[in-house]
């Protein structure tokens, strides 16, 4: 079922769309929280804090992934928005032909190098070998992580969050019986909660595909339209490879503190992956609130319906600073019994670790609301180089955490470089949408006698 965003309340479109999301993101990071929490008390602090290790490389690359995949969503969206369904059509099978290509290219490099870059990194001897056996099977399992997110975007740019998260819950399932099976049946330690997270992402996105086949009939695409248009592919790389490159250059920073974590030791490095996955946990509605951003602002660009773009953005801002005194409060309360989830009560030293960085992180994640919400409307409309400079301000931030704050404060510099990073990116993020709003409403003049649909271009050039 698609959803037109281009009529009716902002609010209530928005909350409609994000619940369902939210769903989704909360079920993916809760297999990737099984993850950890079956590897921490069965195969103990060690085998935790290697598949901590490869956090940051992991999100460097399959950020990537992801990120492209958004971007290919985004001219969908605004195919839809603006009534081009067999417009629509051609974007699709160029994303395809596109995400093929990607995917071989990236499983290739990584899996060739992923030893190189942990040595690189600095990973503790003792985990080495370990977190080797971990990120090796994650990329190995890009393709499928490039079906997934590909068909899910797909989907929700129609307009239908729903359905990619009942796929997700299934294999969220699928996911933590395979862990059991792989990790204390089999004893294939860390490799073996690798080869459950890729096969049941491979489910979820078999399925996505299956049913946007077999359900949207405005997505039959006919023989003449999978022939592959280089102006087309042009204009998706000029979404996806922005969006890609945002994730990853983000994550460069990440990979910069992380290096500097694992100077400190495995059991810093423990409690920062702990940590890092409670707050994963709880800052899926932010993620949700951007992927609805994305969607809400590509729809409405594509319509030419530009004053509910601010309107749009306003109702979610709101819903932002609701949630993150929410997510404050959870972690105040609750920090020390969530990290008990991975960690054994003896281990009080990294427990109060990850209370700490909790603690930290909850504090700033209004300013992570606005990034999101903000830095994917930005996207949605058609501003993707925006998303990449807001990126390098993150990156900035993480990387100085790495490399001043961290030999001077230890532990309580890592904990840092997030917050401060999001900080940044609002200091630029915030007055980027100042301008892209008046560049839209210029252009809006001179594309009313052309039709909505000229305003979902490429809006930077």
């Amino acid at each position: 079922m698609v959803k037109d965003m281009t009529k009716g309340s902002p609010m209530k479109l928005i909350l409609g769309f994000s619940i369902p999301l939210l769903f989704g993101f909360l079920f993916q990071q809760f297999y990737n929280l099984v993850d950890t929490v079956i590897v921490g008390r069965f195969l103990g602090t060690d085998n935790l804090a290697a598949v901590g290790a490869t956090g940051s490389v992991n999100f460097l690359i399959i950020g990537f992934c992801m990120g492209i995949c958004s971007g290919f969503s985004i001219p969908v969206s605004h195919k839809f928005g603006a009534g081009d369904l067999a417009g629509m059509r051609r974007v699709v099978a160029n994303c395809v032909w596109l995400t093929a290509g990607f995917a071989l290219l990236m499983t290739v490099l990584t899996t060739v190098l992923c030893r190189v870059i942990l040595v690189a990194m600095k990973t503790p001897v003792n985990i080495l070998d370990a977190a080797y056996s971990y990120i090796w099977v994650i990329f190995l399992g890009i393709p499928v992580t490039f079906l997934y997110n590909m068909t899910s975007g797909v989907i929700r740019a129609l307009g239908d969050s729903r359905t990619p998260v009942i796929f997700l819950v299934m294999s969220s399932f699928l996911n933590i019986g395979l862990d059991l099976f792989f990790i204390v049946t089999l004893r294939w330690g860390v490799q073996g909660a690798a080869w459950a997270t890729v096969i049941s992402q491979g489910v979820s996105g078999l399925s996505c595909l299956l049913f946007m086949i077999r359900k949207f009939e405005i997505l039959r695409i006919q023989k003449e339209e999978w022939t592959p248009d280089r102006h087309l592919m042009g204009t998706l790389c000029g979404m996806g490879v922005p969006m890609g490159l945002q994730y990853s250059i983000t994550a460069i920073g990440s990979v910069i503190l992380q290096s500097a974590t694992n100077t400190l030791g495995s059991d810093a490095v423990a409690a920062v992956t702990a940590a890092g996955k409670i707050s994963g946990f709880l800052a899926c509605p932010f993620d949700a609130m951007g992927s609805t951003m994305a969607t809400y602002g590509g729809q409405n660009v594509g319509a030419g319906k530009l004053d509910r773009i601010g309107q749009g953005l306003k109702s979610c801002i709101l819903l932002g600073a609701g949630y993150s005194v929410i997510a404050l409060g959870i972690s105040t309360l609750f920090g020390r019994p969530l990290a008990k989830l991975f960690l054994d009560a003896s281990e009080a030293a990294i427990i109060d670790n990850v209370k700490l960085f909790l603690t930290l992180a909850t504090v700033f994640y209004f300013p992570l609301a606005l990034v999101n919400i903000i830095r994917f409307m930005i996207q949605g409309v058609g501003f993707p180089f925006f998303a990449i400079l807001a990126g390098v301000f993150e990156m900035v931030a993480r990387a100085l955490a790495g490399f001043v704050l961290v030999p001077r404060l230890g532990f309580v510099g890592s904990c840092l470089g997030s917050p401060i990073a999001w900080v940044l990116a609002d200091a630029f993020l915030i007055p980027a949408y100042f301008h892209v709003r008046k560049r839209l409403r210029r252009m809006r003049g001179g594309a009313e006698t052309g039709g909505p649909g000229e305003i979902g271009g490429n809006q930077e050039k």
